[in-house]
């Protein structure tokens, strides 16, 4: 039943590969959760064009790929599940027990143990994805939101939206061992590269708070302003780091709008607009392509990082939320 029901491909890979000219088959993958659609689609970065459509679980949201690149995990918020998906064939392998309305995610280092946020239970969860069992269950703040694993696989961040806070977790122990209150409704964590800092940011606090790893302070907080928008409008979700250490893109929600931010003095050195209601982002491996997840227009934005210009629109499900990348080097036959 299960696979009858999540196995509805609108165009094979077999078939989207057949369309393609043979140079153009060792692009990446792109795969965007469409929210109010219950799917996947998969957007092929040499043509930006949808060449999958995959059934998935209820509401989709979080999103990500295992560091083998194998399996596709999918935060199916009402269906209170995360599905493991596999690369090879796009079929559901197997659910895993997630706590109740699973909204994001991080997977560690040892690509084995996910953690994820249970916003209706105010609580973590930590799941061991070879034995398909929760292993822990972490109090936290109230609706629980956003989730990162440092590169090191030391810590695990819970932002939790109405508490204000982000939560920091010792991986080895699975507790939590410092909070950080940042400004108002945290949704997005994100570590640099080196693990030096934290990223959080505040959607109605209209900032985003970037602190220190070793003390868990804040040393700075970025705000925003876009001419022509109002304040209101302007609420930080989704963010991406460059491995390089020079810039961060923030995804501003209604202001359609992503900011350019200078992560040497924080300075915002542009703002791009983007579809309606922007969400969350990814970069290519190359990090010259950044891709937009845009809910209200139910589209993807292609931005091309080197000159900070929108180049093309790709339409895929209705309310787009979460985006992984597939190097094209682990693309499927």
């Amino acid at each position: 039943m299960m696979f009858g029901h999540y196995q509805r491909v609108f165009l094979s890979i077999a078939t989207a590969a057949a369309l393609l000219p043979v140079g153009q088959l060792r692009a990446h993958w792109l795969y965007v959760t469409n929210e109010k659609d219950d799917t996947i689609s998969i957007i092929d970065s040499n043509t930006n064009e949808v060449i999958n459509t995959i059934d998935v679980g209820e509401r989709p949201r979080g999103v990500t790929i295992s560091h083998d690149f194998k399996h596709l995990y999918i935060c199916a918020s009402d269906s209170d599940t995360v599905q493991v998906m596999s690369i090879a064939d796009n079929s559901i392998l197997f659910e895993l027990p997630s706590g109740e309305d699973p909204e994001q995610f991080a997977l560690h280092p040892d690509n084995r143990h996910l953690y994820i946020a249970n916003e209706d239970d105010a609580i973590a969860t930590v799941v061991d994805i070879e034995k398909r069992e929760v292993i822990a269950q972490i109090d936290v703040g109230v609706e629980p939101e956003g989730m990162a694993v440092s590169h090191d696989g030391r810590y695990a961040i819970v932002t939790s939206e109405t508490s204000n806070m982000a939560h920091w977790i010792d991986t080895k122990t699975h507790t939590i061992v410092a909070n950080t209150l940042v400004d108002q409704r945290p949704r997005d964590a994100e570590f640099s590269l080196d693990d030096s800092e934290l990223w959080v940011s505040s959607e109605i606090g209209g900032t985003v708070s970037v602190i220190d790893t070793e003390t868990k302070v804040i040393k700075h907080v970025i705000s925003f302003e876009i001419p022509g928008v109002s304040a209101q409008k302007i609420q930080p979700v989704g963010m991406e780091l460059t491995n390089d250490g020079k810039f961060a893109f923030i995804a501003l929600g209604p202001s359609n709008h992503i900011a350019v931010v200078n992560r040497s003095d924080f300075s915002v050195e542009e703002y791009v607009l983007v579809g309606r209601r922007v969400w969350h982002m990814v970069l290519t491996p190359e990090e010259d392509k950044l891709y937009t997840t845009n809910g209200v227009s139910g589209d993807v934005t292609v931005i091309d990082v080197a000159s900070l210009k929108a180049e093309k629109t790709i339409k895929v499900g209705r309310f787009p939320w979460g985006v992984a990348v597939l190097p094209k080097e682990h693309i499927p036959n």
